[in-house]
C-alpha cells in the first residue's frame, strides 16, 4: 500500500545582513563582490558565488558564458572545482551564492539542478555539511544548514553499482 513521505528542512530567513555572523558576513560580501567579475554577455546575469575555508580564507567563483551555450559554467561550480583543483585539504565551512542582472539590484536565484548535485558531493566528500547563504526576496537572506537540503534525493556514489558485482 503506498504511503506518504513527509520532509523538514529548515531555513533561517534573516531580515537582512545585519544578522549574519562575522564569518556569513565575509563570505556573503565575497559572493556579492564575485558577480563583478562574472562573464555574462549573452544572459546579463551576474552571479557570484564564494566559499568560507576552515582556515579563514575565501574562495571565489563567477558565472562564465560562452558563445556555444552549453560550455558556459556557473558560478557555484567554478568556485567548487577551483577550489578542488588548488585547496581541496581545506574543508569548506560556509557558502554563498549572490545573483543579479547588469547594472541591477541583487535578487532572489536560486542554484540550478546540476549545482546542487555538484555542491552536494563536494558536502558529502568532506563528510561534513556546508552551509548555505542564499539570497532571498526584499533584502531578506536564506540560511540552510546543509546544501544538502537543496537537494534532498541527489544521486551519490552509493547509487553506482559495486564494479566487482557487474558480470
Amino acid at each position: 500500500m503506498a504511503h506518504s513521505l513527509h520532509l523538514t528542512i529548515t531555513v533561517d530567513v534573516l531580515a537582512s545582513e545585519a544578522e549574519l555572523t562575522p564569518a556569513e558576513a565575509a563570505v556573503w560580501q565575497a559572493a556579492r563582490a564575485a558577480t563583478n567579475h562574472a562573464y555574462a554577455p549573452y544572459s546579463h546575469f551576474h552571479v557570484g558565488a564564494a566559499l568560507l575555508l576552515e582556515d579563514g580564507s575565501v574562495f571565489r567563483g563567477n558565472n562564465q558564458e560562452n558563445a556555444a551555450y552549453p560550455s558556459g559554467l556557473c558560478a557555484e561550480r567554478t568556485a567548487l572545482f577551483g577550489w578542488a583543483a588548488s585547496q581541496p585539504m581545506q574543508r569548506i565551512v560556509g557558502m554563498a551564492v549572490a545573483a543579479r542582472p547588469a547594472n541591477g539590484e541583487f535578487t532572489l536565484a536560486w542554484p540550478c539542478g546540476a549545482c546542487r548535485q555538484v555542491m552536494t558531493e563536494y558536502e558529502h566528500r568532506q563528510q561534513h555539511p556546508i552551509p548555505l547563504l542564499l539570497p532571498g526576496p526584499d533584502g531578506t537572506i536564506y540560511r540552510y544548514r546543509s546544501v544538502g537540503d537543496l537537494l534532498p534525493f541527489s544521486f551519490s556514489a552509493d547509487n553506482l553499482p559495486n564494479p566487482h558485482s557487474i558480470v
